[in-house]
């Protein structure tokens, strides 16, 4: 029988990043058999049909995560405690529990100070979040007895932030899904055009993201779309997936700038992998980003994605494909020149992405949380 293990995260389900990898993590821990508990507020139904799994379930007041953080950082540690006593093994994610266990950094709040849309009010809101969030990241990171950082550049953004050794820090990857995030044959990406509707004679590139504020950088792909189009010879169509309060005035600036049928958005979508086989390009030119799992299984499915130098999935490209990195998300021209080159390199870089795409995939989600598992065995 293994010893029993907590998890304490904000959700265990399969939308968004860390979301995601937590699901791996704790479907891996409840196939091994031993006790796992999970604190969060949400959890994927399918880890409830595991006999050896309970779910401690956290309320999430106005459905804020703000507000629920207080009072998953108080039933966190008291399940804490008792699993200590038991024996077992105590992993939160980032600063929401400050327990003496295992800790894995999905984000780093000291690393980047997110610029919020709208009116005072969610400005404020913003700001105060921002400030709990750094605290909490401080005291649960320096308590931590050994930290798990999803990439090189999450390891140095902690460190810098909370001070803490980089010698208690393990870097550990993101997995991936091989079997739904995959390269297509030619007849897979016709049929998924025409399901989607999109014209065999137009090209398209993708931009995966939320539109709520800065941080994903659509702004400068939009004042790069509309430099692009202005040329004539840009003969590349952008559709956009994802949601946010931006979403609604990036739309209308479309219009007003005659792009209605150059950059379409296309919301929320639970078909992403059908959006990655049907497309040419993901772009990416995001102010900040821990890792990149959506760069990541756009790679997976075969599809050159440009992405800022600085995110933790471009420390996996090859130097063959360093001409896929943007330097600065600020910077629209660069961004132009990016986009430019990958049209003129695209079939000498194809085999280069191939190779990546196979070496992603040769990690699953199971083998990452091994890999975790171990580090927590050792030293948490």
């Amino acid at each position: 029988m293994r010893r029993p293990y907590t998890l304490i995260a904000g959700d265990f389900v399969a939308t968004g990043g860390m979301d995601r990898a937590n699901l791996a993590l704790a479907l891996w821990l409840a196939k091994q058999g031993g006790p796992v508990r999970l604190v969060a507020h949400r959890v994927a139904e399918e880890l409830l049909g595991y006999s050896n799994v309970r779910f401690v379930h956290v309320p999430k007041p106005g459905n804020a995560y703000m507000l629920g953080e207080p009072l998953l950082d108080a039933v966190g540690r008291a399940w804490a405690l008792r699993t200590r006593a038991e024996g077992g093994r105590v992993l939160a994610n980032g600063g929401n529990c400050p327990v003496p266990g295992a800790n894995w950094v999905h984000y780093v709040h000291g690393a980047y100070v997110s610029e919020p849309v709208g009116g005072a009010l969610r400005w404020l809101k913003g700001r105060m979040s921002h400030r709990m969030y750094l605290r909490g990241e401080r005291e649960a990171l320096r308590r931590a007895r050994v930290i798990i950082a999803n990439s090189a550049r999450t390891r140095a953004d902690l460190v810098a932030a909370t001070g803490v050794p980089e010698s208690k820090v393990r870097v550990v990857y993101y997995g991936s899904e091989p079997q739904r995030f995959r390269p297509v044959s030619p007849e897979e990406r016709r049929a998924a055009r025409t399901a989607l509707g999109w014209p065999e004679s137009r090209r398209v590139a993708l931009f995966v993201g939320a539109l709520g504020d800065r941080r994903k950088g659509f702004d400068t792909l939009f004042h790069a779309w509309a430099r692009l189009c202005a040329r004539g010879d840009w003969g590349v169509d952008l559709k956009v997936v994802g949601v946010g309060a931006q979403r609604e005035v990036w739309e209308r600036e479309a219009q007003a700038k005659g792009l209605g049928e150059r950059i379409q958005f296309l919301g929320f979508r639970k078909d992403v992998p059908v959006l990655l086989s049907a497309a040419d390009l993901l772009v990416a030119p995001t102010r900040y980003e821990a890792y990149g799992l959506g760069v990541h299984e756009a790679l997976c499915a075969g599809l050159p994605a440009l992405v800022s130098r600085t995110a933790g999935v471009a420390e996996r490209y090859p130097a063959a494909l360093r001409g896929l990195l943007l330097d600065d998300p600020d910077d629209v021209d660069g961004l132009v020149r990016r986009l430019d080159a990958w049209r003129e390199h695209e079939a000498e870089w194809a085999l280069h992405v191939a190779a990546l795409s196979e070496s992603l995939r040769s990690q699953t989600w199971d083998g990452m949380a091994e890999a975790i598992y171990d580090v927590v065995e050792r030293e948490g």
